[in-house]
């Protein structure tokens, strides 16, 4: 497992990332500390998570509790400092502070509230889950309309939250802070807030990454490159997709699919082509379809570190074999001839 400096953070994360939303819901407390102790034996020491966590569903109820098992983990089985660990706080939502945008004074609570759960005296990677004003992530791009935001209202509360940020920093509590599911002009205010005010940097982004999904490889990639700001790429795997395992449109008991037929929308008429197309550039060059995906995602010219998630301890396995795997000139070609084919699936 190769070991990357991350951003201008300072830190050195594995070069995949364990995803954790599957504790609490898919995933049982002692299921989630087998998947811990599997990463860690493999070098995966870069972890991820968020207070809203688990999802499939997200509920009230349920919140927090990823958070909780991690912090379980940690102390039954020690070495914090083994770890870089990032959570997040929740943006404007339905379920976490109803209604309510992100604010300096929600920040520090939630973030007070991460390291009880956690049971941490800090985090190493605080993001922001999504932007106040909304995104066209989460397949919203179709009928994205970016009209209303308020310039002066957007900065004041960037301003805020990162004035917050400094104080937590200052106080040990989060080592660097990251955004997620933010576009370009969003990350390009956060950094010249930060660099105008000497506030902290916004030093990654989370966004959705896949063979499916490519947004970023535009504007993205540019300023990802120029800022050293790198991507933690979540689904690496379109949701399962990739893997295969929906192939003729079925619905596996306990799949992710078992939970939410549509995958967020992400099941439509051009999405089982596509993943032919690409299930078939593995089986003619002897790969694993899991591993293909999330070694594409390492290839790419921005520093991407892909977060890889799992019901099972063999998916996981499988998954962080994908560190082994390098693609070959051929293989690349085809990928780069099917997404030319099927551009845009969902």
């Amino acid at each position: 497992m190769q070991k990357l400096t991350l951003g201008k953070t300072g830190l050195t994360v594995s070069e995949l990332c364990l995803g954790t939303m599957t504790w609490g819901t898919q995933n049982t407390e002692a299921e989630g500390h087998a998947q811990a102790d599997m990463a860690v034996d493999h070098g995966v020491t870069f972890w991820d998570t968020a207070e809203m966590y688990p999802v499939n569903p997200v509920r009230a109820e349920t919140v927090g509790r990823t958070e909780e098992i991690i912090g379980s983990w940690l102390a039954s089985r020690g070495g914090r400092d083994r770890l870089v660990i990032a959570t997040k706080v929740a943006g404007k939502g339905q379920i976490i502070r109803p209604g309510e945008p992100t604010t300096g004074a929600t920040l520090r609570a939630a973030c007070e509230a991460s390291l009880r759960r956690l049971q941490t005296d800090y985090i190493d990677l605080y993001q922001l889950h999504w932007p106040n004003r909304g995104s066209y992530h989460f397949r919203q791009s179709w009928s994205y309309a970016p009209t209303g935001i308020d310039k002066v209202v957007e900065t004041a509360q960037m301003t805020d939250f990162l004035t917050t940020a400094q104080a937590l920093v200052a106080e040990g509590k989060v080592r660097a802070f990251g955004l997620s599911n933010e576009s370009v002009w969003g990350a390009a205010r956060w950094l010249h807030l930060a660099d105008t005010l000497g506030l902290p940097r916004m030093a990654t982004v989370q966004n959705e990454y896949s063979l499916l999904c490519r947004q970023f490889d535009t504007d993205w990639a540019e300023l990802s490159i120029v800022e050293d700001m790198p991507l933690l790429a979540f689904s690496p795997l379109a949701t399962g997709l990739l893997s295969g395992k929906y192939a003729g449109d079925v619905i596996p008991d306990g799949s992710r699919r078992s939970l939410n037929p549509d995958l967020s929308g992400r099941i439509t008429a051009r999405v089982f082509p596509a993943v032919a197309a690409y299930l078939g550039i593995a089986a003619r060059h002897g790969l694993d379809p899991c591993q293909m995906a999330i070694a594409f995602c390492r290839t790419r010219p921005f520093t991407t570190i892909p977060i890889i998630g799992a019901t099972t301890l063999d998916q996981l396995r499988t998954n962080i074999g994908a560190a082994a795997v390098t693609l070959s000139r051929e293989v690349m070609d085809e990928i780069a001839e099917t997404h030319r084919a099927h551009p845009a699936p969902y």
